[in-house]
């Protein structure tokens, strides 16, 4: 008996369903480090550095607290100036697909015809790649101003935050706590 006329469904094997729950997984993990954005937006945290060895301790201070919302922020940032520049966001979006595949959210070694590709191989032929594509698609200055941009905006933003309010380690924050005050 033919089946003509139906559609023929595969069956997603276990090695799919495994590597979209791992990139869940690592997604989970990556956005479990982002600081809630009203602590980040406390306008009561606001003032000036006193100084300038103020003001390197509070880049240092929130960068490290801080460091996954403003990588959202600069990735916002970039995606909003390839809006403009359809193409670019296109080859952008696969790009970051495929960095997500080879680089990011791979567990074992990549072997290609039976050889074995080292991590900075992968991250050195996927960086030229980029690059090319970038330059290819004619939006280089675009990126690179919105990058400068993004960078600016996280700049003052860890200029102008107060760190006395921000516990990095949470081991130390309860101990903090529950230190016997003297």
């Amino acid at each position: 008996m033919t089946n003509y006329g139906t559609i023929p469904t595969s069956s997603s094997g276990p090695g799919n369903v495994e590597f979209i729950s791992r990139a869940k997984d690592v997604l989970k993990e990556g956005l479990a480090a982002r600081r809630p954005w009203k602590e980040m937006f406390n306008f009561h945290s606001f003032n000036l550095p006193s100084g300038v060895s103020d003001a390197i301790s509070r880049i240092k201070t929130n960068i490290s607290f801080f460091q996954t919302n403003y990588a959202i922020i600069v990735l916002v940032i970039v995606f909003l100036s390839l809006l403009w520049h359809p193409i670019s966001l296109i080859i952008f979006i696969v790009l970051m697909a495929v960095w997500l595949f080879l680089y990011f959210l791979r567990d074992e070694p990549l072997v290609i015809f039976g050889r074995l590709i080292s991590d900075l191989v992968v991250l050195i032929v996927l960086s030229v790649l980029s690059l090319a594509l970038l330059l290819f698609t004619g939006a280089t200055s675009n990126v690179l101003i919105s990058l400068a941009v993004g960078v600016f905006v996280v700049l003052i933003h860890t200029l102008i935050r107060k760190t006395d309010d921000l516990f990095l380690d949470e081991e130390a924050a309860g101990f903090l706590r529950s230190a016997p005050s003297s």
